[in-house]
């Protein structure tokens, strides 16, 4: 196929063939990123997409411009092997580094934390301190973040500590001796949901994307349920979190910082 062509010819063909492979493997990652340990609306909220991207776009650019300059029918068939293979490595490499960075922060928790929910991080949690965490909540999961809640505070001590270790860049939502069920807070995270109509009446310009955002979670079923906000933290972001206030289920999300 590729000696009949020209020198250049034959050499865009390769490099062609090389973007195809590259593309597809790409695609595969992708959707190891994005439906398995970045769900929506996570890949927005803690910038998976980005840097996911980023690694990506370097590697598929990377590899076929590489055989694009190495590429050449007249070498030797065992040193063009060799120069494609070295490329080959050094693609997957990049990729594997690139996967593993996005893994590392990947998002393990989403955690109602005393007025709002926290996006909590795998590398934010202390892994020295899981092992302090409840039966069934010592392990980061693989395959999405799980919805938690922290408990109430012993005392005022432990409360004055951990609101200075808050301020020092220790989250209550990501340390594991907090963490307990969703459900086991459900009163809490109930009495801090605030009224639909309050947000809408905040944010008029944005009810169109919250009435979408609503009819989209429900399937387009005309069920109304009751429904009330509480904000919510990303690494880099807010977003606002609407859940069912007779359930405390969390139902949508919207871009919307609504602290």
């Amino acid at each position: 196929m590729f000696a009949s062509q020209s020198p250049l010819k034959s050499r865009l063909l390769a490099a062609g063939v090389h973007f195809g492979i590259s593309v597809t493997i790409a695609a595969l990652a992708a959707a190891l990123v994005f439906v398995v340990w970045y769900p929506y609306p996570y890949r927005e909220i803690s910038g998976g997409r980005e840097l996911f991207m980023i690694v990506v776009a370097v590697d598929v650019v990377m590899g076929p411009l590489l055989t694009l300059a190495v590429f050449n029918v007249k070498k030797a068939a065992k040193l063009l092997r060799l120069d494609l293979t070295v490329i080959g490595l050094l693609q997957l490499v990049a990729l594997a580094y690139g996967l593993w960075t996005v893994f590392v922060v990947r998002p393990v928790h989403l955690v109602f934390e005393i007025d709002r929910f926290r996006v909590v991080h795998a590398i934010e949690v202390p892994k020295e301190e899981l092992g302090l965490a409840s039966a069934g909540l010592a392990t980061l999961p693989l395959t999405g973040p799980t919805l938690l809640s922290v408990r109430e505070f012993k005392d005022d001590k432990e409360r004055s500590e951990m609101t200075f270790e808050a301020l020092a860049g220790k989250p209550l939502g990501t340390r594991p001796g907090f963490w307990q069920r969703y459900d086991q807070g459900k009163s809490q995270v109930l009495a801090r949901a605030k009224p639909l109509d309050d947000l809408k009446k905040r944010f008029p310009a944005q009810v169109g994307e919250i009435d979408a955002a609503l009819k989209s979670a429900s399937g387009g079923s005309d069920k109304a349920k009751p429904v009330g906000y509480i904000p919510m933290v990303g690494r880099k972001t807010f977003w606002t979190v609407l859940l069912d206030t007779n359930t405390a289920e969390v139902i949508a999300f919207v871009p919307i910082d609504s602290f």
